[in-house]
């Protein structure tokens, strides 16, 4: 039980290394002044360009997938090589939250799209194909990238529940997707509102991510 509480620890510090912030930081600037003002990899892509935002997605994917598929493979049950049943998503968890509430920045962080990604990617990667696939779709025939990641969650939850996993496995991915849902809700009265800016389209405003 130590070493398992050690690990969700380590995870949720890992989950709270600020890439979107150390990357804006390296160019001289702050991210959380730019854009919408999120360390979120849509943010950096946005008002620092492509090279920027893809490195930040990658290293916010990889801060989920760490926790999730690594750790349980170091051995996580009371002795030895030994893995607790499910150990990964717990760890993933931790990551995101880690990601939402970053200790190192009073606990203001993203939305945890990116880094909920690299969980699904070590713990249910059909799931996470789905949901980029439907992520994919709506942001092309929409262009909102907030509407894209909402919806992606609500078809994780479905794929959860429908695709042979456990049931703890599908009430995590349940819980993950809500709380992507709700680190989203000042989007969701945006496009309720009609004025939620389009991914394509560049503007000061605060925006999806």
């Amino acid at each position: 039980m130590q070493r398992i509480i050690v690990t969700a620890l380590a995870s949720y510090l890992i989950g709270s290394i600020p890439f979107g912030l150390l990357l804006s930081k390296a160019k001289g600037v702050d991210i959380r002044n730019l854009g919408s003002g999120n360390i979120g990899a849509t943010n950096v892509l946005r008002c620092l360009g492509k090279p920027l935002g893809i490195t930040c997605f990658a290293l916010d994917v990889f801060k989920g997938f760490l926790p999730a598929f690594v750790f349980p493979m170091l051995g996580t049950g009371a002795g030895g090589g030994e893995t607790v049943p499910n150990i990964g998503i717990l760890f993933g968890a931790f990551a995101i939250l880690g990601h939402n509430f970053p200790v190192f920045l009073k606990f203001k962080g993203g939305k945890g799209v990116a880094t909920s990604a690299g969980v699904l990617l070590g713990v249910a990667p059909l799931a996470l194909i789905i949901g980029m696939l439907t992520w994919t779709i709506v942001v092309y025939i929409s262009g909102y990238v907030s509407l894209g990641s909402i919806i992606a969650a609500l078809v994780v939850t479905v794929t959860g529940w429908t695709l042979g996993y456990s049931t703890v496995t599908a009430l995590a991915l349940t819980l993950l997707s809500a709380l992507v849902i709700y680190r989203h809700r000042s989007n969701i009265q945006r496009l309720l509102d009609g004025t939620e800016n389009k991914f394509q389209k560049k503007s000061k405003s605060t925006s999806q991510q």
